[in-house]
């Protein structure tokens, strides 16, 4: 998609949806009785907040942003995603502002605005599909090759572009091993001649021309004829492995992974997030509730009611990670994982490991900025040069700033690791986690770690 066309979609979107929020707010100050007098100021502000707590939400979730052509699920999926983060962040607000703020008149406003928003994604199908009928298949593509590499590309090229039409591919036969759900046409000699007498407007070659060098003169030909020759590069050549493109100052550079913390917006948002909900666990939680657990701590078991220990950080640099003591004094502590029973753990500790709640100073450490909320969980110094060992992959999770929480916890690969799948295992969702980020799988992990530990986590002991 170009520039303009982006910059186009994004204004119409956001223009449409703060004046749905804006029309909203107003038809319900006009038409609603049971709003206190002297309301302009608390409801006013409520409705600026309302506007910058969308925008917020909506730039969270990369609402307004479209990669590549217009894609109606995406869409549809990121506003429902900024719908139940702006929801949140508005409670969070009539909580904290401590206004009484008429419940019906909240609840209303958020049926309203959710209503408004899905007739205009509605409305935007609508739009689509009928434009879409209306001028019916406007191009028509035939692929030379036929692997893996063009299947993708077929399947991905006709779910993004539906005015398209695949025609088929043009391969040796002696080379097709399997049925496809277009049709092998021809051989690859036969190509421009099948485009030229049947109105194709673009050929796409999966082929090298270092492999066949009859690729480049039917380019030539084949924009004589005003029909549009492209490459599909196939990119294992280089790397024998998936690889991910991206431009540096139009330069193309292969990776490895995607990296989206990389991306400097992703990483500010993912900083502010951590500092703001820190903020609140540490005003509103741990304010009261580590006094209380420190004199606990303290009558079980005589000594300091923190612990303190060297830990792996982003990058392998060592940060000191707080927790609360949950085992005895002893001479192995920074050496050795907790076993099932293990005898050093006190009663009080094993309580407050099963319920994370020993975890809960490390909400220190993320306003310090050596940990995140969510992320890989940081190991034992000794523990990162046994395991780096064993597994080539194990450094790649230092990359990321550990979490409190993260991907591999929420699925089961939590605590002692006994064998070599459990760490090839948290290995795997660490670096999962690292290449599909975002606001929303944070919120996720923390939705989930939140019900765990009500749950009973059978690997917390």
């Amino acid at each position: 998609m170009n520039s303009r066309y982006t910059n186009l979609f994004r204004f119409f979107f956001v223009c449409v949806d703060l004046v749905a929020l804006g029309l909203v707010h107003f038809v319900l100050i006009l038409n609603f009785h049971r709003i206190p007098t002297n309301w302009e100021s608390s409801y006013g502000l409520l409705f600026l907040f309302g506007n910058i707590a969308w925008l917020v939400s909506a730039y969270s979730v990369a609402l307004y942003v479209e990669d590549g052509q217009p894609n109606i699920y995406r869409f549809t999926t990121r506003t429902l995603k900024a719908f139940i983060i702006y929801t949140s962040c508005m409670l969070l607000f009539i909580f904290l502002y401590h206004y009484p703020y008429s419940r019906l008149f909240i609840l209303i406003s958020f049926a309203g605005f959710f209503l408004l928003l899905f007739f205009t994604r509605l409305g935007m199908v609508g739009v689509t599909y009928f434009v879409k009928r209306a001028n019916g298949v406007s191009r028509r593509i035939v692929i030379v090759g036929y692997n893996d590499l063009s299947k993708k590309f077929a399947d991905r090229f006709i779910f993004n572009h539906t005015d398209f039409q695949v025609d088929g591919y043009f391969e040796d036969p002696s080379q097709v091993r399997e049925l496809s759900r277009h049709p092998i046409i021809g051989n690859v000699d036969e190509c421009l001649d099948y485009a030229v007498n049947n109105n194709i407007h673009e050929i796409y070659s999966a082929i090298s021309p270092e492999k066949n060098e009859s690729i480049y003169e039917m380019a030539k030909q084949a924009e004589k004829s005003m029909i549009r020759f492209k490459f599909i590069p196939d990119f294992r050549l280089f790397v024998n492995r998936e690889t991910y493109l991206e431009y540096q100052d139009n330069f193309p550079i292969l990776s490895l992974r995607p990296e989206p913390l990389e991306d400097m917006g992703n990483n500010i948002k993912k900083r502010l997030f951590d500092i703001i909900l820190s903020l609140i666990v540490v005003v509103f939680v741990l304010s009261w509730l580590i006094p209380i657990l420190a004199v606990l701590i303290w009558i079980s078991s005589r000594g300091p009611i923190f612990f303190k220990q060297k830990r792996s950080g982003k990058n392998n640099k060592q940060f000191t990670c707080y927790k609360l003591r949950t085992m005895t004094i002893n001479s192995d502590e920074h050496t050795r994982q907790v076993t099932l029973n293990d005898s050093r753990v006190t009663k009080l500790g094993r309580l407050l490991r099963k319920t994370s709640l020993d975890e809960l100073p490390q909400f220190v450490n993320v306003l310090l900025g050596n940990m995140s909320i969510i992320g890989p969980r940081p190991h034992m110094l000794v523990h990162t040069n046994m395991y780096s060992k064993i597994m080539n992959e194990y450094m790649i999770r230092h990359f990321l700033k550990p979490g409190i929480s993260g991907w591999a916890q929420v699925n089961g690969y939590r605590g002692e690791i006994k064998e070599e799948t459990q760490l090839r295992k948290r290995i795997d969702h660490d670096i999962w986690y690292m290449e599909n980020w975002s606001i929303w799988l944070d919120l996720k992990i923390i939705w989930m770690t939140v019900y765990i530990t009500f749950k009973g986590d059978k690997n917390a002991y």
